[in-house]
């Protein structure tokens, strides 16, 4: 009788659509229609929702002729040309090639090296005060050339500036601070929030010590009144990423805006991306972690230079490791010496930063993951059978079967080495910049090899196998759990183990899936991590041997024509997961790997297309594509 007064005395504030599902037709409030209006869920069940719907496809990482290393390779794509694209229009390559994306992308950050930004142009054009200085104009002449002479520029210039020994005529910082404000110009007049996203961003690229890749791509939040403020940082200013992460707290203040900085290839870094030490010899302390973790909530797993995650050699029992390898030197391609590779690869620094959580309370290596490509064609090309390489050399052509990718004095990684790869989907609530930077802060991103494989990954204590059968798992997923890349509150019941809802749906375009596996790492009570691989759900009617291990899905690759059939697999999967070997008492984290079917590798394209393509019996042929989400992390209670 109380609630019905209280209504009554509120009701003249309510629309009258409202008031007329809860009354009579005489008018009189019947409080079964007040129960069933504000109790009961909608009929429509995705009216109220707020969460996001669909993954949003981009990349974080493309060069344009605006980065010194590409225009001097005869990268001829101009910003501009490279944002058309990725809105799905086709352009013309470096080479001459026509080229349009299967589909558009939603959002993109052209990530040109802060260093000598645009500048390269004016070397390129002969601009007299800049070839006053005869490096650069023995590059202007190179340059120029094309071909092998041109490589040769691109080379030395990597190498002089891992030295810091680049002509004085390209780091001028006045130079530069000019050429951002132009690259905002561009990026703002592509920006269609709602339905196309250009994210302003830059590499800090430092090769510190010559050639060993700490580079960082710095995304904004915001947009050109904001970010032409602050100048970007240049390695001409530090090479040391913790000065980087000071470069941003100094860019908030001054702002009011936000940034955020991504780290790739820890494969190029000789040891140093994930090492506990600072590149110049000082060990960590708790600041350092705090800023890192504050600063660098993501990883990019994979790209064009080769694949992250893990290295076979720590991790024997991961058939699925030996993925696109690149593990011969650094950026340079000066050897590795040993215990480097331990500290080079995502899922031995998520293992490790548990252990310096337990000692600093902070977990600096506490990131999510992402993909992009890297390639330096302002051609973003993720896909196998439309890959235009890294640099314009390695855009289609017969040559690419036997040509060098990098060549620093005989030092060499073959062009056939490069891989297709990879993309980034962002569950972000809109297609804006806000939302998206947003979704890559909480880290509710995914990273794939360059299929766009829909993946849905939540963690919690009460999901149950009904779950698994929902047509919208994402409504289960929020409303019971946590999304990819947040953190498990323990339980209530110390004995409950959690549970992990995981979803996957096929690329139309690509190759049916495989397995969905959960990869969980741990801290054990004596300060030893661990990591086990779970398959979870896979297609067709396999089950696991003696031993546990799942049977080869199969592969129906033809290499000679570059086809496959998507008779095996599945085109979607689901499951509800729970870790039978949960302690709460020790730390973990759980990240999802879905895996497709094989399907042909873009070698098996080019061996098909070009006739006179003279890839060797070493050269792989067929790919396995796969997804990899953010982890969840656990963290005991106390």
């Amino acid at each position: 009788m109380h609630f019905l007064k209280a209504f009554t005395s509120i009701a003249v504030f309510l629309p009258s659509s409202v008031l007329a599902q809860v009354t009579t037709d005489g008018g009189t409030i019947d409080p079964a229609r007040v129960e069933r209006f504000f109790n009961q869920p909608s009929y429509s069940p995705y009216a109220g929702q707020s969460y996001p719907s669909v993954p949003l496809w981009g990349e974080q990482h493309l060069h344009t002729s605006w980065s010194p290393d590409a225009i001097a390779a005869g990268t001829r794509v101009d910003p501009d040309q490279a944002l058309r694209y990725a809105k799905g229009e086709e352009i013309t390559s470096n080479t001459g090639l026509p080229v349009k994306l299967s589909r558009p992308y939603d959002w993109i950050v052209i990530a040109d090296h802060s260093d000598a930004l645009g500048i390269m142009a004016g070397v390129l054009e002969g601009d007299p005060n800049l070839l006053a200085d005869p490096k650069l104009k023995e590059w202007s002449v190179g340059m120029n050339a094309g071909g092998e002479e041109a490589t040769a520029v691109v080379m030395e210039m990597i190498t002089l500036q891992g030295l810091g020994t680049l002509p004085e005529a390209v780091t001028d910082p006045n130079n530069q601070f000019d050429m951002w404000r132009e690259m905002t110009e561009i990026i703002e007049s592509h920006d269609d929030p709602g339905t196309f996203s250009a994210v302003i961003g830059y590499e800090w690229t430092s090769n510190y010590g010559g050639g060993n890749n700490l580079h960082r791509n710095v995304i904004y939040r915001d947009g050109k009144s904001m970010a032409d403020r602050v100048r970007p940082l240049t390695t001409f200013d530090t090479d040391i990423p913790n000065e980087l992460w000071d470069w941003m707290a100094d860019y908030e203040k001054e702002t009011g805006g936000r940034v955020l900085a991504i780290p790739h290839n820890g494969n190029l870094s000789n040891g140093l991306m994930f090492s506990t030490e600072t590149p110049d010899g000082k060990p960590i302390d708790v600041e350092w972690a705090m800023q890192r973790q504050r600063w660098e909530p993501l990883y990019e797993i994979t790209q064009s230079k080769g694949t992250s995650e893990q290295h076979p050699s720590l991790a024997p029992s991961d058939e699925f490791a030996d993925f696109e390898i690149w593990d011969k030197g650094n950026l340079n391609v000066v050897p590795k010496e040993p215990g480097m590779i331990e500290r080079e690869y995502a899922r031995e620094a998520l293992k490790n930063g548990l252990a310096l959580e337990a000692k600093f309370g902070v977990n600096p290596f506490k990131f999510g993951l992402v993909g992009s490509t890297d390639d330096h064609t302002g051609i973003s090309s993720a896909e196998e059978n439309n890959f235009f390489g890294k640099f314009p050399a390695s855009e289609p052509s017969p040559e690419r079967s036997t040509g060098n990718a990098f060549d620093f004095d005989g030092r060499t990684v073959k062009d056939w080495q490069l891989g297709a790869s990879g993309l980034t989907a962002v569950w972000a609530t809109e297609n804006t910049r806000a939302a998206i930077w947003d979704a890559m802060k909480r880290k509710e991103v995914y990273g794939t090899t360059g299929p766009r494989i829909g993946v849905r990954f939540f963690g919690g204590w009460e999901f149950n196998e009904q779950d698994a059968q929902s047509r919208n798992p994402a409504a289960q997923g929020y409303g019971k759990g946590v999304p990819m890349g947040g953190d498990l509150v323990a339980a209530s019941d110390s004995e409950t183990a959690p549970s992990f809802l995981v979803a996957a749906l096929k690329d139309p375009l690509s190759g049916n899936l495989d397995r969905i596996q959960i990869i969980k790492g741990w801290l054990d009570s004596e300060g030893n991590t661990h990591e086990k691989i779970f398959d979870v759900v896979w297609s067709g009617e396999r089950a696991p041997d003696a031993d546990g291990k799942l049977p080869s899905v199969g592969d129906t690759v033809d290499i000679e024509n570059a086809t496959w059939t998507n008779t095996i697999g599945s085109s979607e999967l689901i499951t509800v997961w729970q870790d039978p070997e949960f302690d709460p008492s020790i730390s973990a984290f759980y990240y999802a790997r879905v895996l497709e079917i094989p399907t042909p590798r873009w070698t098996a394209y080019d061996a098909a297309y070009f006739e006179d393509a003279a890839f060797g019996p070493e050269v792989p042929m067929t790919v396995v594509e796969r997804a990899y989400t953010s982890p969840i992390w656990y963290t005991p209670e106390g």
